[in-house]
């Protein structure tokens, strides 16, 4: 009876891995669209003001923040600055999913190591649990079922022979 409720733990535990292990493609998926969602809207918000710079400074849109800048109109000056502030956000964005988009590989990596935080926790609030049925999903899920079954299997293993060392007949030669 024992060995058959260890069995079923053991199963337990693999599928408890592989539907947590299934979460993290969904997670990543979901905050490369946010990713570009924001820039999306970034890039809506500053069309207006490219078109400006198209027709007054070729197409330089620093110029035409420089010119708000340097403007003696303080209602100018401080448009500049929000100017400012939306166009490095674009940037930051535009290189978000540059590095997000580079390999297949470099999506868990970017947010592991480099995430835009206001995004990885808006992406956190918003979550959906949901079970993508891609390969790579689906092998990143099984693969984390193992380990976590491998991982607390091994530690229970160990916590018995640890507990039960104590009562360890000696052997006889």
């Amino acid at each position: 009876m024992l060995k058959i409720l260890r069995d079923y733990l053991r199963l337990l535990l693999f599928f408890a891995g592989t539907l947590a292990g299934l979460q993290i493609p969904g997670f990543v998926d979901q905050y490369g669209k946010s990713l570009q969602a924001h820039l999306a809207e970034a890039n809506q918000q500053l069309a207006g003001f490219q078109r400006d710079a198209d027709r007054y400074f070729g197409g330089n849109l620093e110029q035409l923040i420089a010119h708000y800048a340097t403007s003696s109109d303080p209602v100018f000056s401080a448009g500049g600055n929000n100017l400012s502030a939306m166009a490095k956000r674009r940037y930051q964005l535009q290189d978000a999913l540059q590095r997000f988009n580079a390999s297949v590989y470099s999506p868990y990596s970017e947010l592991l190591l480099h995430p835009l935080a206001d995004i990885r926790e808006e992406v956190w609030q918003h979550y959906s649990h949901n079970v993508l049925l891609k390969p790579d999903a689906m092998a990143f899920g099984l693969l984390s079922g193992l380990l976590l079954a491998m991982v607390i299997e091994a530690l229970f293993s160990l916590l018995w022979m640890l507990l039960c060392w104590p009562f360890r007949r000696p052997q006889q030669s």
